[in-house]
């Protein structure tokens, strides 16, 4: 089937637009926006200059996806990079995504994510699949969040803040450092890590052995007295250790190179 635009809506020239693609009233598709097969705009939808979005993403009313990220000094002549959205995506109402700041790099969405009414995604931000971010949290520029990571509402980001997989942020949650994969974490300034994300190993497809790794290695390693650093490398030490164990350990030993425990930190340009 061919596309349906409604008369409202404007789709530039050099939009490329797949089958069963749905423009919704007083929409507007920029200049080289390429939208995948079945993926549905909703009315009053903006998508903006050289954005990608894959398959059967549906975007509800109000979204503007693609348009310039809000750095002081930029103008019209200001070159900038693309937003890149995978396949089976959900965006709730009134969700703004920018492209990178960087004519050559990209701001990444990947797939199967539900991103809530008034959610905000800054430049240059990489999010992973399977992510669920509920309604107006806010996720400041060049942030990484992985694979099931799960924010509730109005929880807040920090800039080059890496959240961890399979992880729970609380609402109102202030996170202004790294997030180690499968916590729960709450609280602000500082963020403190508060328990297993139980929902999150099964949500995961860990195994009883593999879940009792892990709760294992929380108790070992937030249940002492010593030091995090401490426990984290002792663990490390062991052979034979869980690969999800490890992978905790290891973003508390990356997060620990930077100051501010944001490992992304180490690459700002």
């Amino acid at each position: 089937m061919t596309c349906q635009i409604h008369p409202t809506a404007f789709v530039a020239p050099s939009a490329e637009l797949g089958s069963n693609v749905v423009v919704g009233p007083f929409s507007f598709v920029d200049e080289q926006v390429r939208i995948d097969d079945g993926t549905v705009l909703d009315t009053h939808v903006v998508i903006g200059k050289d954005t990608r979005i894959g398959k059967n993403t549906r975007v509800f009313a109000g979204a503007v996806l693609g348009r310039p990220p809000q750095i002081l000094g930029m103008d019209d002549n200001t070159k900038i990079g693309r937003l890149v959205i995978g396949d089976n995506n959900i965006i709730r109402e009134h969700v703004t995504i920018h492209p990178s700041m960087y004519p050559d790099q990209e701001t990444v969405v990947g797939s199967n994510n539900l991103l809530m009414i008034g959610v905000h995604l800054g430049h240059d931000c990489i999010l992973e699949d399977k992510i669920v971010i509920s309604n107006y949290s806010q996720i400041s520029g060049h942030c990484k969040i992985q694979t099931g990571a799960w924010l509730s509402g109005m929880v807040a980001v920090h800039q080059f803040v890496t959240i961890g997989k399979w992880c729970y942020a609380a609402g109102y949650t202030g996170i202004n450092h790294d997030v180690p994969p499968f916590v729960i974490v709450s609280g602000h300034y500082p963020v403190e890590v508060r328990a297993i994300n139980k929902r999150g190993l099964s949500r995961a497809g860990l195994n009883d052995n593999q879940q009792n790794n892990v709760y294992d290695a929380f108790k070992f390693i937030w249940r002492s007295e010593e030091p995090v650093l401490e426990r984290v490398k002792a663990l490390l030490a062991r052979n034979g250790l869980d690969e999800n164990v490890r992978a905790m350990c290891d973003a508390i030993m990356t997060s620990s190179r930077q100051r501010f425990g944001r490992s992304l930190e180490l690459n700002r340009q």
